[in-house]
């Protein structure tokens, strides 16, 4: 009996030094992506191009709403006077324009999602290889996105930082 219980405390011993010494490997960090992102220069040359192509989309798109009014208004002012056979062309060709308008916009809406995929998807492809080169390289077990308030608490005396490891990994200050 004695050498039973022997066993099994040795047993435990062995099993809660090890459980102590294996915890004691284990390397966790966290990085705030949205802060990362937001200080890459590529992020803001993306962003300018993203914005003259909206400019140019809006601008446009006030032009055509502008004709539109403006065919509404002389539409208004004449419509008592006309024939109602040029009344029915006059309202097909207001409506036609109207259906314009929304079709523009609705295109220039999806080319805008389209091309903010285009310019950020290679942005976050560098910083997700970025971090998981730096979690290769320091031994982490886990990165995690504190931007996303995914994660709501983080000891940061136990868990790492690695924006600044990342930052250097990109080549930023």
């Amino acid at each position: 009996m004695k050498r039973i219980s022997g066993l099994l405390l040795a047993g435990l011993f062995l099993f809660t030094t090890g459980q102590t010494a294996f915890s004691q490997n284990l390397k966790f960090g966290h990085i705030n992506t949205d802060e990362l992102i937001r200080s890459m220069p590529d992020y803001d040359t993306a962003m300018a191009k993203l914005q003259k192509l909206q400019k140019e989309l809006v601008n446009y798109l006030e032009v055509m709403q502008v004709e539109l009014n403006n065919k509404i208004e002389q539409y208004n002012k004449e419509s008592k006077g006309l024939s109602d056979l040029v009344r029915q062309a006059k309202e097909q060709e207001i409506a036609e324009m109207n259906r314009k308008v929304q079709d523009f916009q609705l295109q220039a809406q999806n080319q805008l999602q389209e091309e903010q995929t285009n310019l950020t998807k290679p942005i976050f492809d560098k910083v997700d290889k970025a971090i998981k080169d730096v979690g290769k390289e320091g031994g982490f077990l886990y990165i995690f996105d504190v931007s996303n308030r995914g994660v709501l608490y983080f000891d940061e005396v136990k868990s790492v930082n690695v924006l600044p490891l990342v930052k250097a990994k990109l080549g930023l200050k």
